[in-house]
């Protein structure tokens, strides 16, 4: 975790040359600091919406891990649909507060630093997790987190309300727009379009095989870009993606 915490006012703007992980990041300074106003703006947010398409398609009791999994808000559901539910949050606070809203393990790490090939599980969801990285770095992040499934599990298996049922999916939420922005928080997010999104999932081998766009929940009513991708174990030509259309 960063432990260069500031209190009691905005943190500082980050430079945009400045790796996140490096040095006292305004984003993760926010979630750590003001975990129960985050915890209280976004936990009673129905994730029917855009985690249904994915539920659907994954095997009844599927191991699913939720990389920045916040408030435990989408650990609550998945486990309301029979699935066994791990969240990995970079926040102690948020953590914890999943923790005893969910039950179950809560991985306290840095998703740019931990070693994903130790979990085991069969399919990941990075609900609005990705907002803070820099998209010439997201493939290298998705890179080190894909790792995670278990490779016997990318392929199809068993039904659930009549859609095919496969391990080896993947949800990824992403704020739509183009370029970036830093709120009064100073937290930095980076905008995606549909086809730069869909330029670095091909790079990384993940198919779409659900798409949906639409307004966010809360008061910003940000636009949202949510996929449900299928896993595809060619996933070493990550490095390969350079996002030459700015998101």
């Amino acid at each position: 975790m960063n432990s260069c915490v500031r209190t009691g006012r905005a943190p500082r703007r980050h430079r945009a040359n400045k790796r996140t992980d490096d040095a006292c990041d305004p984003a993760a300074d926010f979630y750590t600091v003001h975990y129960r106003a985050y915890h209280a703006e976004t936990f009673n947010i129905d994730p029917t919406p855009f985690l249904g398409p994915f539920a659907r398609r994954l095997p009844p009791g599927s191991r699913v891990l939720d990389v920045g999994c916040g408030s435990g808000r989408d650990l609550v559901w998945l486990r309301r649909q029979g699935f066994e539910a791990i969240g990995f949050e970079r926040s102690p606070g948020l953590a914890e507060l999943a923790r005893q809203a969910a039950g179950g393990t809560v991985i306290v790490g840095d998703f740019t630093r931990f070693d994903f090939t130790a979990l085991a599980v069969d399919a990941l969801v990075l609900c609005s997790a990705l907002v803070h990285v820099p998209p010439a770095e997201l493939a290298a992040v998705l890179g080190r987190i894909l790792p995670a499934v278990r490779p016997q599990n990318a392929s199809a298996l068993g039904a659930r309300d009549g859609v095919a049922g496969h391990a080896g999916l993947v949800y990824v939420s992403l704020k739509e727009g183009r370029g970036q922005y830093t709120d009064a928080w100073g937290r930095r997010f980076y905008l995606w379009s549909d086809t730069a999104a869909r330029r670095l999932f091909e790079a990384l081998s993940l198919a779409v095989v659900h798409f949906r766009s639409g307004l966010s929940a809360v008061a910003d009513n940000s636009a949202w870009l949510g996929y449900v991708l299928s896993l595809d174990r060619c996933t070493d030509n990550y490095q390969e993606y350079s996002p030459d259309e700015k998101p």
